[in-house]
């Protein structure tokens, strides 16, 4: 432990430096949280959390001619945020948030004591703290030990930190993704109480804690807390909808499971991505059926039927993440690749034209590498033979669009005359005939490839004058 915290200081010499700043004003400073948790974890420390006894207008007159830059991060919240050097820090005054039964907004009451501020943190690894310049190690908790045993519990009772902010709950989640932590029961019988609570909470918020959960190391343990507590049904309540009631006569596969299973097995294919972990192929993972439990229809036969489960669950997942404030290029992607998910099973053998080909590629757009991963994980078949097959189709339509791409340039497919051109070839103006006529010739571009301008010009007139 004292190494953890020694190499700490070492490697950020300015928080000695700020410790005797904030001890000559006569202030307490301390590091707190993440960056002791993760020292101790052996996790690299980026982020500077600090406490401090001092109000923002105190912290902002210690650090003035000292920081190379100051800027408000949160003052009504007790924070502001400094630079020196290469280091970025934080630095909050002591405080205690709560929320009323209404309120979506923390009420903030600022205090005198680091044992009093670390009793209102979320979780007792996280009410960790070294007293600075001294490098004191504070544990009231028992977070070193919960630490230790990968335990996640509340410094005060799960009920009192949950409705000081509900917020927490998610944290729970997110940390049993990101950490390998497990909830102890008090905290998992609380959130199961509790979990309606949550909806005072902004979507915003909400949706954030959900992003670090779905990129975390293993957000299906995080996941598998959110439904079983009951959260799920507040803030994503179409996973928990997958969990279809099993019955005897029409054996269909448990949609749930086969969801998560998806998404581990997206995760181990991010490698293709330049940047992981990737939220979207994770989160499109997540959410591909959730048009399933909408669809389902039993046949005569015995079977279950989930016709159009695509489409619709593209429309649920737009009107889901547009609830909770997802930016719009991300909406998009999402629900792009839960619309398309299922486009690869027309494929057959390898009966594809090269028109279909081009058009899949197409229509996959920039989207494109994220659906060869997200369709290939969504092979989940125990039949060994089945799934071998399977990947070596997809392997061979691979093969088909790099050769295609090789030749045609295929991720900038575009028709061979461009709207000056069409309207200079038809001697006709701007307007919706122009649209028409770009359609004919990008349809004519998927179907036979580059024709080249002449031939493109020689086709238009032709339809141009069919047109009548």
């Amino acid at each position: 432990m004292r190494a953890a915290v020694a190499a700490v200081l070492d490697e950020h010499p300015v928080l000695a430096d700020l410790g005797a700043l904030f001890e000559a004003a006569g202030h307490e400073l301390a590091l707190v949280g993440g960056p002791v948790r993760d020292a101790l974890l052996g996790r690299a420390v980026n982020d500077l959390d600090l406490t401090t006894s001092a109000r923002p207008d105190d912290v902002e007159r210690i650090v003035a001619g000292w920081a190379d830059a100051v800027w408000d991060v949160g003052r009504e919240f007790g924070t502001l945020g400094l630079r020196k050097g290469g280091d970025q820090i934080e630095i909050t005054t002591y405080r205690a948030d709560s929320y009323d039964v209404s309120s979506r907004k923390p009420q903030v009451a600022f205090g005198d004591r680091l044992e009093g501020d670390l009793s209102r943190r979320d979780f007792t690894v996280n009410a960790l703290a070294v007293r600075l310049p001294s490098a004191e190690f504070v544990d009231e908790f028992g977070g070193l030990a919960d630490l230790a045993a990968g335990l996640l519990r509340t410094p005060v009772t799960p009920e009192q930190s949950f409705s000081d902010d509900p917020l927490r709950m998610m944290r729970a989640a997110r940390f049993a993704s990101q950490l390998g932590f497990a909830a102890d029961e008090a905290t998992v019988s609380a959130m199961t109480a509790m979990a309606d609570r949550i909806e005072i909470v902004s979507s915003e918020r909400v949706r954030d804690e959900l992003v670090k959960l779905v990129c975390g190391g293993d957000p299906v343990a995080g996941l598998r807390l959110l439904v079983d507590t009951g959260l799920a049904e507040h803030v994503l309540p179409e996973l928990p909808a997958l969990r279809l009631t099993a019955d005897e006569h029409h054996r269909h596969k448990d949609v749930y499971e086969h969801s998560l299973t998806v998404l581990e097995q997206a995760i181990e294919l991010e490698h293709r991505l330049d940047q992981r972990p990737d939220f979207v192929v994770r989160f499109a993972a997540l959410v591909h059926d959730i048009g399933k439990p909408r669809t389902r229809r039993f046949v005569d036969d015995g079977t279950v039927t989930f016709h159009h489960h695509d489409v619709v669950g593209a429309k649920m997942t737009r009107k889901r993440m547009k609830a909770l404030r997802f930016s719009n290029d991300q909406i998009d992607q999402v629900s792009l690749l839960v619309e398309l998910h299922l486009r690869f099973h027309g494929y057959g053998s390898g009966e594809w034209t090269d028109a279909a080909v081009r058009r899949y590629v197409r229509d996959a757009g920039d989207q494109l590498e994220r659906l060869h991963i997200l369709t290939r994980a969504d092979c989940t078949t125990r039949n060994r033979r089945k799934a071998q097959r399977l990947q070596r189709t997809y392997d061979d339509l691979e093969r088909r669009i790099e050769v295609l791409a090789a030749q045609e340039e295929l991720d900038a497919i575009r028709p061979d005359l461009d709207g000056n051109q069409i309207m200079e070839i038809l001697g006709i103006g701007p307007g919706r005939e122009i649209g028409e006529a770009y359609r004919f010739l990008l349809d004519l571009r998927m179907d036979r490839g580059p024709l080249g301008e002449d031939l493109a010009a020689e086709a238009l007139r032709a339809w141009w004058s069919a047109r009548g």
